[in-house]
């Protein structure tokens, strides 16, 4: 049973998944330094954001490393945008990688730049209308066979799973639609 999941909380939308998560009864705690890997959490999310900016705070604060091996060990990840990004094994336009924890190629802002952001419904893991809201957005170019696809938009992936990771090209914490991030605390954190 989750009681307390950590939320990366060094650049970007951390606090609405701070507030998705309290309104789902769920204790958080922030994590900005390295102290605070000291303390108990039984999840992490990786928000979105600027992932060359969280990519180079994590091994500024010398977080990097103690995250990764937490993930690679079977920490439960849910990770939106940049948390993706973070994540993903290979970056199609980009020479610099992170985590390399979950099997996907992905590609920086695919979906358009801020003026582009949009918003839609559809389908995840069998769920029906699902708002999503893409800002920015990466996307989920290739997937690899441990990997299953939970969401899809104009035929690419958009949420994916594998193992203890959940990671979204979208946005669900700014909604107020909270079926993504408990489908993540009863089938990831379970």
């Amino acid at each position: 049973m989750t009681k307390r999941v950590a939320v990366l909380a060094l650049q970007g939308d951390f606090a609405e998944h701070e507030t998705s998560l309290r309104q789902n009864g769920i204790e958080v705690m922030e994590i900005r330094q390295r102290a605070d890997l000291q303390k108990t959490f039984d999840a992490l999310v990786i928000p979105g954001g600027e992932s060359t900016v969280i990519g180079k705070l994590l091994r500024e604060l010398d977080l990097f490393f103690p995250i990764r091996e937490r993930i690679a060990a079977g920490l439960p990840v849910f990770a939106t945008c940049a948390g993706l990004i973070l994540l993903a094994m290979h970056i199609e336009n980009d020479a610099d990688v992170y985590f390399q924890t979950l099997d996907v190629t992905v590609r920086r802002n695919a979906y358009g730049r801020q003026l582009g952001s949009f918003c839609t419904e559809g389908a995840f893991a069998g769920m029906a209308k699902v708002p999503m809201s893409f800002i920015r957005a990466p996307s989920i170019e290739s997937v690899g066979a441990d990997v299953s696809v939970l969401s899809e938009y104009d035929g690419k992936p958009t949420a994916v799973m594998q193992g203890n990771q959940l990671a979204l090209a979208y946005h669900p914490e700014l909604l107020a639609d909270r079926r993504v991030l408990q489908w993540f605390l009863h089938h990831v954190c379970a």
